[in-house]
């Protein structure tokens, strides 16, 4: 009986105090945390948006990068087709839900300009240029 009593009891408790352990281990999310996180992931996606190179042979296009608070792009980001395009738009597309995230969670504030995207888009110099 005093068996089956101390595994009633301990294997709880020790589930208990397992369980509890970890918490101290996970540092808290801050909003300076998020920021950084924040900036290396753009900073990814404009090397690889950098990267590419347009010629006779690959298309310029541009795609809304940033999420204001207000709703809306912060700007529009120009590439080419020589780069892995559905890697970038997957990237750019988590970049924007993970801003509005940001945004919403710490009440982030926002001129609520609206943010026009190109008329066109040039090739200059094997670089995809926007015209406003």
């Amino acid at each position: 009986m005093k068996k089956l009593l101390s595994k009633v009891v301990l294997l709880p408790l020790c589930l208990f105090l397992f369980s509890t352990q970890c918490e101290d281990d996970i540092p808290p999310v801050t909003q300076e945390t998020e920021e950084q996180e924040l900036a290396l992931l753009k900073n990814e996606i404009e090397d690889l948006a950098n990267a590419s190179v347009c010629d006779d042979a690959f298309e310029c296009k541009f795609i809304a990068f940033g999420s204001k608070p207000c709703g809306g792009p912060w700007s529009h980001l120009v590439y080419s087709t020589s780069i892995d395009t559905e890697e970038l738009e997957s990237m750019v597309e988590g970049y924007n839900r993970k801003e509005a995230l940001y945004n919403s969670e710490w009440d982030i504030p926002s001129d609520c300009a609206i943010t026009n995207p190109p008329t066109s888009i040039t090739c200059e110099n094997n670089s995809c240029i926007a015209v406003f």
